[in-house]
């Protein structure tokens, strides 16, 4: 019973590790990378408000 709660465990370690490098080397969305919510597609980008 410990050999399978012991390997649950690393399974579980290797999936959440295994998610994070195909996470890192996935296509991006466009804009800056600083989570701001800015993009570079202009249909997307929110245009400003005349006075």
């Amino acid at each position: 019973m410990q050999e399978l709660i012991i390997f649950l465990i690393f399974a579980g370690a290797l999936g959440y590790l295994g998610n994070r490098i195909y996470q890192s080397f996935a296509q991006k969305k466009a804009g800056c990378g600083k989570g701001c919510g800015c993009a570079t597609d202009a249909s997307v980008s929110v245009k400003p408000t005349e006075k």
